[in-house]
């Protein structure tokens, strides 16, 4: 049983903003090396939002004379040496490779990754599957949540446990038992088909930048968290009636720059009626993730644009119903470019 486990920390909001990393390399099921750095998160996205320094306890200072992380990840990378890597919640740790690599203008390297929250649904009866809990299932009690390396060693004794149970004496086999498969980060050039946190990330430029104090530190968007929905606030009864988003029905659909709620309120506050859902009297859907207006032209086939809810547009406006889809961008052009205004989570 042979793979590396790993996990990162990251400095704020934006997923690529690593600023720890830990790797715990297993050889037939057995711990035989381990790595563990601070790291600068890249230039420009490495202000330390304090909702993550009240997770993992590292400051900016703590960074100082550590290596960058672009700097730093060929080390990484040549500590992983080609094994399938396992992670708690691997599309995250993942994303934060391709993201950090992505604004430091360094290309993807392939990697072959699986995921142990995967595992744990997959084998364990547990009310939780997070990794404290799905751990110590394992037989594993993690002391340092939040420490890189501890959270990697944790997320091995997962994969070594689920292995034990099903009888798997290797990865392919522990695969097939568990009904999962190998994912891959495949290669890509420097700006050859951006990922979607690094989109988004553009749209925002200086927000995350440590030099920038413009953004209030509680201020600070959160894009790593999936929106909460919030509630559909009254509509004011004195907006101006000739303002673009006067009596539409709106609809938010995608991560914005502000939390969901906010852009309830504001688009409210100008005479807008949001919903949670789309339904016949839908008028409008504000599309987040960093689509650009020129990316609708054909949202049936856009392979960015097949959330459910866009999905029932696509429906909605095939049968006759009159739906404006406006972007990011022109939705914060309604607002006067007022953005951010409230802390986004």
């Amino acid at each position: 049983m042979n793979f590396t486990a790993i996990d990162f920390e990251t400095a704020n909001g934006f997923r690529g903003s690593a600023c720890a990393i830990g790797a715990a390399k297993f050889r037939d099921g057995k711990l035989v090396a381990t790595h563990y750095t601070l790291v600068q998160p890249p230039a420009g996205y490495d202000r330390f939002d304090p909702r993550n320094i009240a997770i993992h306890g590292i400051t900016p200072g703590d960074v100082v004379t550590a290596p960058a992380f672009a700097e730093h990840f060929k080390d990484f990378y040549a500590f992983i040496d080609h094994d399938v890597v396992f992670a708690h919640n691997a599309g995250f740790d993942i994303g934060v490779i391709e993201a950090g690599l992505e604004v430091s203008k360094q290309p993807i390297p392939r990697l072959e990754f699986a995921c142990t929250l995967s595992l744990s649904r997959k084998t364990y009866q547990l009310a939780s599957h997070a990794l404290p809990s799905a751990a110590a299932e394992a037989g594993y009690v993690l002391h340092n949540h939040h420490n890189a390396l501890e959270d990697a060693k944790a997320a091995a004794a997962i994969v070594v446990d689920v292995a034990r149970r099903v009888e798997a004496d290797s990865l392919d086999a522990l695969l097939h038992a568990t009904g999962m498969q190998r994912r891959v980060l495949q290669p890509r050039a420097v700006g050859e088909n951006l990922s979607k946190p690094t989109r988004h990330a553009l749209t925002m430029p200086g927000i995350f930048d440590a030099n920038n104090g413009a953004v209030p530190a509680e201020q600070l968007p959160d894009l790593i968290r999936w929106p909460n929905e919030g509630t559909n606030p009254q509509v004011n009864p004195d907006a101006d009636p000739r303002h673009p988003l006067y009596g539409h029905h709106v609809v938010f659909t995608g991560m914005l720059g502000i939390s969901r709620q906010e852009a309830k309120n504001q688009a409210a506050a100008y005479g807008a009626r949001t919903q949670s859902r789309i339904n016949t009297t839908t008028t409008m859907v504000v599309i987040g993730d960093g689509i650009r207006p020129e990316e609708l032209t054909d949202i049936t086939n856009h392979p960015r644009l097949q959330q459910r809810k866009m999905r029932d547009v696509v429906a909605r406006r095939a049968q006759g119903q009159d739906i404006v889809l406006v972007t990011e961008p022109e939705f914060l052009a309604m607002l006067n470019e007022n953005w951010p205004h409230a802390t986004a989570i």
